[in-house]
């Protein structure tokens, strides 16, 4: 048994070494092709160290270990800027709005009102040349995305950012970086507690302590996803148990971080809907108020804008409908979709194991939307751990081939049909294993 525990921490190692790689080697930027060679490495050793953990290392031995690890590829990937995406600066800049008591809601950060909150960090001087950098009107430079549109982040994950200012009033990205660190490391230990608490094997925690995309996502990139999936875990725990107020309450605040954790309520209201999901929708209307009296209907942010720059509006981004469908009947056929799902999956879900069905729908989500980017993700992985199915990573996998070939720069021809590939390639994995499950 100590060499089976001895051989996990020498895969880790190695996996920890990948990822260090990852976000300092000459390969880190996402414009370059290596990239993909690295993260395959990384992806490969991390199924390796999984396994080992799950399979051969004792539980006694394996929740130090991972808990250790958790801490330590965090560490890792916090010594790096952030590489493969600039969200975290938005972060940083709607944190400072509001401790200047303005609403992120209500001007973009490019607007003249907010000029005397600029600084030499998130508007840097000189010429605007390099990553992650883009020009303003005035002829200045801004390390944030999309400068000119108001702010789409929900109301939770606005408390978020106004926290992490408070502490550091100063900025830089290592306080972001951090903060989301601390938050993966915490989902973690409370996948550790659930599974515990509910009779599941803890070695499954690995499955999102080491996951590269948990790491690289988190303690790199610094995104406030992981966030949500802590409320979701924990809520999820919480409907599990019978309490239903709780979980209400907990499922809501993960809403209110990213929209996107709504596809998991599904598995939390099958035992007491009305309250459940009552108390959940009243947790988002809840947060809204502060900014909706200080910004009125601004409050929805640019969420309108990006649905139609990502091409939901005309179809062209539902990538697996798009294979067998027209795009202008994608949209309607993806609502089509997601309905009855919703409804077969939220009859057969198990209200004493609410994450089966919560992972069904958030991977059933994914496959109809098929979206960029691959931290959309990071719910699923948790969900995986919870529920034992590890063929819906693949879902995950699937953003990272779409995001890096967007960066190549290649013909749009070629990145749709990476696109439609990599989510097709997924959807055959779930199927495939769900088609093996059944007959066994």
């Amino acid at each position: 048994m100590v060499a089976w525990t001895v051989s996990a921490a020498a895969v880790a190692t190695a996996l920890g070494g990948a990822l260090a790689y990852a976000v300092h080697g000459p390969y880190a930027r996402p414009d370059t092709t290596a990239i993909h060679a690295v993260y395959a490495v990384a992806w490969s050793l991390f199924a390796l160290a999984a396994w080992l953990v799950v399979r051969r290392v004792p539980r006694r031995a394996a929740v130090p270990l991972i808990l250790f690890g958790a801490v330590a590829f965090q560490a890792v990937a916090m010594t790096a800027v952030p590489q493969t995406s600039d969200d975290a600066y938005r972060y940083a800049w709607d944190g400072r709005v509001q401790a200047a008591g303005i609403s992120p809601y209500r001007h973009s950060p490019q607007d003249p009102a907010l000029e005397h909150l600029r600084d030499d960090w998130l508007f840097p001087p000189g010429d605007c040349v390099g990553w992650f950098r883009h020009p303003l009107p005035d002829g200045a430079c801004t390390l944030m995305n999309r400068p000119s549109v108001h702010t789409i982040y929900p109301p939770v994950a606005q408390f978020w950012y106004r926290g992490v200012h408070a502490v550091t009033p100063d900025g830089g990205r290592e306080p972001v970086q951090a903060a989301a660190a601390l938050v993966a490391v915490a989902v973690t230990v409370a996948l550790l507690l659930v599974l515990r608490r509910f009779g599941r094997d803890p070695r499954h925690a690995v499955l999102w302590a080491w996951c590269p995309m948990v790491v690289l996502e988190s303690g790199n990139n610094g995104h406030v996803d992981g966030l949500g999936v802590l409320f979701m875990v924990l809520g999820l725990a919480a409907v599990a148990a019978r309490r239903p107020v709780l979980g209400g309450v907990l499922t809501g605040a993960a809403v209110a971080v990213k929209m996107f954790p709504a596809a998991s309520l599904i598995g939390s209201t099958r035992r007491r809907p009305l309250l459940t999901g009552g108390v959940a929708v009243l947790t988002v209307a809840v947060s809204y108020v502060p900014y909706l009296l200080m910004s009125g209907s601004a409050v929805v942010g640019y969420l309108p804008g990006y649905l139609r720059e990502e091409r939901y509006d005309d179809g062209a981004r539902f990538g697996l409908l798009g294979l067998v469908l027209p795009e202008s009947a994608t949209p309607y056929a993806a609502v089509a979709v997601l309905l009855a799902a919703a409804v077969v999956i939220g009859r057969r879900a198990d209200p004493d194991r609410p994450w089966g069905a919560a992972l069904t729908m958030t991977g059933t989500l994914l496959l109809v939307l098929t979206p960029n980017y691959p931290w959309y993700a990071l719910l699923l992985v948790a969900l995986v751990v919870l529920d034992g199915r590890a063929e819906w990573m693949a879902v995950g996998l699937a953003g990272y081939a779409v995001y890096f070939t967007w960066f190549l720069g290649v013909p749009a021809e070629r990145i749709r049909l990476v696109h439609q590939s990599a989510y097709a390639a997924a959807f055959l994995v779930v199927a495939g294993a769900a088609a093996v499950r059944a007959y066994r």
